[in-house]
């Protein structure tokens, strides 16, 4: 390292140091029974002893999480233990820092020798050296727990405690066989962030690391007993972490960003406005991977999609305006939730997309896109307007979206005809895949180059490149555009090659 680098390097350091010391101050006043008391609550009351040893760190409270999975690690001497949270949710901050002193100051001390794992030497020097410079600066843990530093004893990535506690730091893939301090073997051993992208990419890798990991590291415990932790969040299918997370006695913790009823999980720190602002930035892909744990492989399916010049609405036979409402069966949901609307038609042996609308609407909205596809295609040739309508959204549809659409009319001063599609659908994703793979493979589904930058239309170019066996991935669009081409199809083979009269309709596709 350069020697202005390691100038740097150490001018940060202490800047951090004077920060944790200045910030930790001790009030001097206090009786002895108000320390012994705040002792014996910070022992038993995990959020509050962040809150009070660490304000430097604490800017908002601990989350629910974060103190269950501190009380878990507390009760379980022999625990084997992935937190797959969320980037930005703290897991190396509790699980390299917080927890490891929380265990240390137990009137039973829980913790001898830690051994944390990072990506490099470098990295893993980094990791522990937080938790190094809280041991010698905090003052307020200091002032309860007693004197840490242990002069001759106090390197970087290799150090011990004035009361014999050991830490060290370890890169991946280094041999950590023999480390022990003393008689002590490690009982605290965290992997932070072991896996990479360039990692993931490579089976090979990820099975020679996961080897590693299970083998010599796992080896170094008194046999088996501690607490054995990994942490990061899921970046790649196939990955270190995803392996640890599937094997047998491994417990899990999964902390997405959102919960399960798309509440914000770590609500001290985030309001929902500024989750969903960070989404629309970084789009739903990343957002998925660093956010989510929903790594998606981009293009396994459609690899490449066609853009071009749309014929003059004119020269089509009919178009077709197809919309998902995506109902829900929540309350929330029904307002909130991914709608779409996609206007198509074929003309010259192809499908064309020409203008639509994906987004998260409440229900008004929606009835409002087709009245914008109306005034888009303005009589220029026959429009036919179907909404997905199956049998579980048939009441949501007779119940809420008809008087929508009957209350716009109204407003409006004229209405527009809608038909259902009730068509019994298959299993979605072998139905997108057959119906639209062909079309996109051979570059005969285009879709309308002047609106590649219209934000609906690259929602709906970003879930064609997402969807994938599994579908943790939305894919209300390509839903819509299946649904659209079927009905198309349909139509088509009713028209005489002469006049190109609508002949009869699926019996499916009945009018309201």
């Amino acid at each position: 390292m350069a020697q202005k680098s390691i100038r740097d390097a150490l001018s940060i350091w202490q800047l951090h140091n004077e920060e944790v010391r200045q910030q930790t101050t001790v009030n001097q006043s206090e009786t002895k029974a108000d320390q012994l008391a705040r002792i014996k609550r910070a022992r038993n009351d995990y959020a509050f002893f962040v809150e009070y040893y660490f304000p430097h760190f604490a800017k908002c409270k601990s989350g629910s999480f974060q103190i269950k999975a501190a009380n878990r690690i507390l009760k379980s001497k022999n625990l084997k233990a992935v937190f797959k949270w969320a980037r930005a949710h703290a897991k190396s901050t509790h699980m390299d820092v917080f927890i490891p002193l929380w265990l240390k100051c137990q009137q039973v001390r829980e913790l001898n020798v830690m051994v944390i794992v990072g990506k490099s030497q470098d990295n893993a020097n980094t990791l522990l050296s937080d938790l190094q410079s809280e041991l010698q600066f905090n003052q307020r843990y200091i002032h309860d727990f007693g004197e840490q530093y242990n002069s001759g004893h106090w390197a970087e990535g290799n150090f011990v405690t004035r009361d014999g506690c050991a830490f060290f730091a370890l890169g991946r893939g280094q041999s950590p066989r023999g480390l022990r301090y003393r008689d002590q073997r490690p009982d605290y051993i965290v992997i932070d962030d072991l896996d990479d992208d360039e990692l993931t990419l490579n089976a090979s890798r990820v099975s020679k690391l996961t080897d590693w990991v299970k083998e010599a590291l796992f080896g170094t415990l008194d046999g088996g007993r501690g607490r054995f932790i990994m942490v990061g969040n899921l970046i790649g299918k196939d990955s270190v972490l995803a392996r640890l997370s599937e094997t047998e006695g491994v417990e899990v913790s999964q902390v997405n960003i959102y919960d399960k009823n798309g509440n914000v999980t770590w609500k001290e720190k985030w309001t929902k406005q500024e989750v969903e602002e960070m989404e629309k930035f970084m789009g739903y892909r990343s957002f998925q991977k660093e956010y989510m744990n929903n790594p998606i492989i981009e293009g396994a399916v459609f690899k490449e999609l066609t853009f071009g010049e749309v014929p003059p609405l004119q020269k089509f036979h009919f178009l077709l305006a197809y919309a998902d409402p995506s109902p829900s069966n929540n309350t929330t949901d029904r307002q909130n939730s991914t709608k779409a609307l996609w206007l198509m038609g074929y003309h010259d042996n192809n499908f064309y997309v020409i203008t639509g609308w994906l987004d998260r609407v409440t229900n008004d909205e929606f009835v409002d896109w087709f009245y914008a596809v109306d005034a888009y295609v303005n009589n220029k040739t026959q429009l036919y307007n179907y909404i997905e309508n199956n049998t579980l959204q048939a009441p949501f549809f007779d119940q809420v979206f008809m008087p929508l659409f009957y209350k716009k009319g109204v407003e409006a001063n004229y209405h527009i005809g809608v038909l259902p599609d009730t068509r019994k659908k298959p299993d979605k994703f072998s139905r997108i895949e057959g119906g639209l793979e062909p079309w996109v493979r051979t570059n005969r589904l285009v879709f309308n180059i002047r609106e590649k930058d219209n934000p609906h239309m690259k929602r709906l170019v970003e879930q064609f490149k997402m969807f994938s066996p599994g579908m943790k991935a939305p894919a209300d669009g390509p839903d819509a555009i299946e649904g659209g081409l079927w009905i198309i199809n349909q139509k088509m083979a009713t028209l005489t090659t002469d006049s190109y009269k609508i002949g009869r309709r699926a019996t499916n596709l009945k009018r309201y």
